[in-house]
């Protein structure tokens, strides 16, 4: 075996959200690990949107945190304006987001990593694996440098054979000003991966300087914000406005002359954008019916003048840019700081990755971040928090840990990536979970604080907290279940003693416009005391308990067709009654259980019943040792 200079035991290639997570989870499981990215000054970098947060994006975040992650605290401690998504809707939908200050968020992560004992950073670029034996043994720098490892983390962003279109202008680049990575592209072309071309894209960035905030509608953060952490109790930063605008036809009209100069409808793009995030040429073009497009100014920060065009990603060249922004009520005379720009990557196709986000072709190696095909720092950070655990696991030679879609978002992301695949950069949203109404942000904490704990990324002292916030509203549900109204002693607006005599509270609490706030009397009485956030999530189990029980009962028939565990060997090319497309694609995937299989699109129930059908008849012949 080859003699290395130095060795860890996990290294960690990219300094992204997902690099960030998986270097963070790994130290702080014991094991010694180095986190290699280009620049070092741009850890945790927000090359897009500063935001952090949205619908199921939020839920992600909150799952973070819950098994001990960092994204979601270094989003609150830097976090300008905090937003609850979808309050006027169902619990299931509901989802925290946050306006980012850009620098401090950087800022704060580095300095979160610097600080982690077991954790060491270095600035240089990963140039290959150094694959001995099917696994994966060291990393090569581009100086010539070989760094060992028990296992290594892959975490490359937008950076593989990274490619920017402005207009016809085209960048060798991860983002804009930065350095692609060719040659670990090329490696990984080398290894026999199935490499893949993706597309995202940025708007413009303005200055604010040059914008009449009066054509624009405020757009305030909420007076009591909802934060990401179950440990954040104030807000750090002062807190902004963001402001709301429109497209109008004067835009569609230049835009759509000007067709042919956009890279992506030149031609010149190849790599596939993502559907529900258009550019703005795409949602004129598409959507030719509308007569406007929403769009937002975002402050990237407190100490800077740029501002964030949400809702203009483009490819256009940087003239028709100005024109662009210049036909928005407002924008007629903003200057932009920085064009917008569309950007091609390489992706490695994630169905060569085991649940644990560990490659198949190569062991020790794993995969996190835009390189399965994901967009979004928060579904990036998910997959660095799995892969930094499991490698960290690896190394120590101890057994991986699988997140369940029926316990998590989590789950559901790389239950997706792995099962599924991508044809376009994948995008978490809470119409994927089967179960949403049960993974809730407000419940994450009871959910995967346990998994944290034994895992050792949760303290005692916040496991314990979490214990007690619950032990809490299971004392308060047997209260509401057991104590009977009595209109004397608890009299309640709109309700009519006669109709809801005998009635526990707990059946009144499921009555439209009921809160628990209105017991408050009975329970200062009784001294049930709950917390703001369990009592959330005491009335949330409470009104949508028929809901809840029912999607219970279906994660129950999940579990029982996952423990149908299908065998490493088992040769499906053999198994009649199957059509060729399923063959083909249960061979490719290698389902671990009837329930992944199930998943795959176009294995349709009557395949996994002959599946199981088999899985019977071999256990069968076991059993006879025939």
């Amino acid at each position: 075996m080859r003699a290395f200079r130095e060795c860890f035991d996990v290294v960690v290639v990219g300094g992204g959200h997902a690099g960030c997570e998986a270097a963070s989870a790994a130290a702080r499981l014991g094991a010694r690990t180095v986190l290699v990215t280009f620049d070092l000054d741009l850890i945790a970098e927000m090359s897009c949107n500063p935001s952090v947060g949205g619908i199921a994006k939020g839920h992600l975040v909150r799952e973070i945190d819950a098994l001990g992650g960092i994204m979601a605290e270094v989003a609150d401690k830097t976090g300008i304006q905090f937003r609850l998504l979808n309050s006027s809707r169902g619990p299931a939908v509901q989802a925290p987001r946050c306006q980012s200050d850009k620098a401090s968020y950087r800022k704060e992560m580095r300095a979160r990593l610097e600080s982690q004992p077991n954790l060491w950073l270095q600035q240089s670029e990963v140039v290959g694996i150094v694959v001995e034996g099917g696994e994966a043994r060291a990393v090569e720098l581009s100086d010539g440098t070989v760094v060992g490892a028990r296992a290594v983390v892959i975490t490359t962003g937008t950076f593989l054979n990274g490619l920017i279109h402005i207009g016809d202008q085209r960048i060798a680049a991860g983002r804009r000003g930065e350095a692609p990575s060719i040659r670990l592209a090329q490696d990984l072309r080398r290894i026999e991966f199935r490499v893949g071309r993706l597309k995202t894209g940025t708007p413009p960035r303005l200055d604010r300087r040059t914008i009449d905030y009066g054509q624009f509608e405020e757009q305030k953060g909420d007076a009591e914000p909802t934060f990401f952490s179950f440990r954040t109790r104030k807000v750090s930063l002062p807190q902004v406005s963001c402001h709301v605008g429109y497209t109008n036809e004067r835009l569609h009209r230049l835009l759509r002359s000007n067709l042919k100069r956009s890279a992506l409808y030149g031609g010149a793009i190849v790599g596939i954008g993502p559907r529900y995030c258009p550019s703005i040429e795409d949602k004129v073009v598409k959507f030719a019916d509308k007569e406007r497009h929403q769009i937002f100014l975002e402050p990237e920060g407190l100490e800077t003048e740029e501002v964030y065009l949400n809702g203009m990603s483009t490819s256009m060249p940087a003239d028709i840019q100005q024109e662009m922004v210049r036909a928005v009520p407002g924008l007629e005379h903003a200057r932009i700081v920085r064009p917008a720009y569309a950007i091609e990557y390489d992706f490695v196709d994630p169905t060569e990755l085991e649940p644990t986000l560990e490659t198949r072709r190569v062991a020790r190696l794993f995969h996190a971040g835009q390189i399965n095909g994901t967009t979004g720092y928060e579904e990036a950070a998910a997959q660095g928090m799995v892969a930094g655990i499991n490698a960290a696991l690896r190394a120590a030679g101890k057994e991986g840990v699988v997140f369940a879609r029926t316990d998590s978002y989590l789950g559901i992301l790389i239950d997706d990536l792995v099962t599924r695949g991508v044809d376009e950069p994948y995008r978490m949203f809470t119409s994927r979970s089967e179960l949403r109404l049960s993974l809730r942000i407000d419940n994450a904490d009871a959910r995967l604080a346990p998994i944290g704990h034994s895992l050792g990324l949760v303290s005692y002292a916040d496991y314990l907290s979490c214990r007690k916030k619950y032990e809490e509203a299971a004392r308060m549900r047997r209260f509401l279940q057991e104590q009977r109204w009595d209109p004397a002693v608890l009299p309640l607006r709109g309700v009519d003693p006669s109709a809801a005599k005998g009635l526990t509270l707990e059946q009144l609490l499921r009555r439209p416009g009921t809160s628990l706030d209105e017991f408050e009397p009975v329970m200062r009485a009784r001294n049930v005391w709950l917390s703001a956030e369990a009592r959330r999530s005491v009335e949330i189990e409470v009104r949508y308990q028929g809901y809840i029980e029912q999607q219970r009962l279906d994660a129950e028939k999940m579990r029982r067709l996952s423990l149908r565990r299908i065998p490493d060997d088992l040769d499906y090319a053999t198994i009649s009654g199957l059509s060729r497309e399923v063959k083909e694609k249960l061979s490719r995937v290698r389902p671990k259980d009837l329930a992944t299989a199930g998943r795959i699109p176009g294995v349709t129930p009557a395949a996994v019943s002959i599946l199981n059908i088999q899985l019977e008849l071999r256990q069968a012949r076991r059993r006879t040792g025939r």
